[in-house]
């Protein structure tokens, strides 16, 4: 009981914040609450930045459990058969640009030096399905919240460049409604931002861009159990070496402790160059993070109650609610930890790695479409 008193006033801050953002997110369709709802908490961390204690075990449980229930959500929201109607090859474009996304992203990192951790956040936002895909992924990798916040900022102002170019660029080529509504489902990386574009171009457009999103936001589950395997092999990786360098310690203490034994016995001195060393103990190798997250497990079990029909239709409806308040409760928790002076401090580099990915990933979505349709 008291456990869940202590968590309420952070809860209900972060509720307050998504109550604000959702009509905020019904005005400007261009923005969803989630997006909203970041900025909400950044004001609040800049302009309150001493929070009493009091709100932080609620948000930090807004930040992670609620994260992970809101991704589970998510799951009822994918319809597999509908998006095989489109063609297998959907899927195989979908985890293309999902790949191609993360891989350049890290390529450009190192020559325009950013951070690798950000950018392996900036290609899963720009490659998934934005910011639910950026709090995703940094739930496993335990990322810098100024990373976080960064990666969705670059997600907001490439998705939204994005609602203006696709629909112009589409008209210029030539594309029939489905092909242009399969390039901006392909690449553009928020699921608003998508509809945004499917209402630009017209109906046909609309319901193909979002089942082609759909089939990116599939690709959420298999990324993020890779990048927790990773993480699993190199604390794996980290206890070996530890335990090897332990091992070396021991034993030159064993050398130093048996010659120091023998200086005694014969009565001599330690000399003034001789070193005591310790032995160091390997660390105790905590608890390692499961190969499959377990909301990575409910959402591919989601995903597939929807697909055979099992879900009726009032809780595919209710799921979808949880889901925006989970994830905006999330977002606003992780905001409220990001300095502007952090911000600031990126640069321009970070901006300019994400230009490039949104480039790449859209001339990759545009060849998919014109092969695809």
């Amino acid at each position: 009981m008291n456990r869940l008193t202590s968590l309420l006033p952070g809860l209900a801050v972060a509720a307050v914040a998504t109550a604000v953002a959702w009509p905020i997110s019904m005005l400007a369709p261009v923005l969803s609450p989630l997006l909203v709802a970041i900025v909400l908490g950044i004001l609040l961390g800049n302009l309150v930045p001493n929070l009493p204690e009091a709100f932080m075990p609620g948000l930090n449980f807004a930040a992670k459990p609620l994260l992970r229930l809101g991704i589970v959500a998510l799951g009822a929201q994918v319809v597999l058969g509908d998006i095989l109607d489109l063609g297998w090859l959907v899927l195989v474009l979908a985890a293309v640009i999902v790949a191609v996304g993360i891989l350049s992203a890290l390529a450009l990192a190192g020559p325009l030096k950013v951070d690798r951790p950000l950018a392996v956040l900036i290609g899963s936002g720009f490659g998934i399905c934005g910011a639910a895909a950026v709090a995703g992924v940094e739930s496993t990798l335990k990322s810098k919240k100024e990373d976080v916040a960064a990666a969705i900022g670059l997600v907001v102002l490439f998705g939204t460049l994005m609602i203006a170019i696709v629909p112009g660029l589409s008209t210029a080529l030539g594309l029939s409604p489905e092909a242009a509504g399969m390039w901006g489902g392909a690449a553009t990386h928020e699921v608003a931002q998508v509809v945004a574009i499917g209402g630009i171009i017209g109906p046909a457009a609309l319901e193909i861009a979002v089942l082609v999103k759909l089939a990116r936001v599939i690709m959420l589950a298999p990324t993020v159990a890779v990048f927790s395997y990773a993480v699993r092999r190199s604390e794996d990786r980290a206890v070996e070496n530890s335990g090897t360098e332990a091992a070396g310690a021991a034993e030159t203490s064993a050398r130093a402790g048996s010659a120091a034994g023998s200086a005694a016995a014969s009565g001599s001195e330690p000399t003034a160059g001789s070193v005591s060393t310790t032995t160091k103990q390997a660390p105790a190798q905590g608890k390692r993070p499961p190969i499959v997250p377990l909301f990575v497990v409910g959402f591919l079990v989601m995903a597939a109650l929807r697909t055979f029909g099992l879900l009726p239709e009032f809780a595919v409806t209710g799921l979808s609610w949880i889901q925006t308040v989970c994830l905006a409760m999330a977002m606003f928790a992780l905001g409220r930890g990001v300095q502007w002076r952090s911000l600031r401090n990126l640069g321009a580099r970070p901006i300019a790695l994400a230009a490039l990915v949104t480039i790449i990933v859209a001339l990759i979505a545009l060849g998919g479409a014109l092969l695809l349709t």
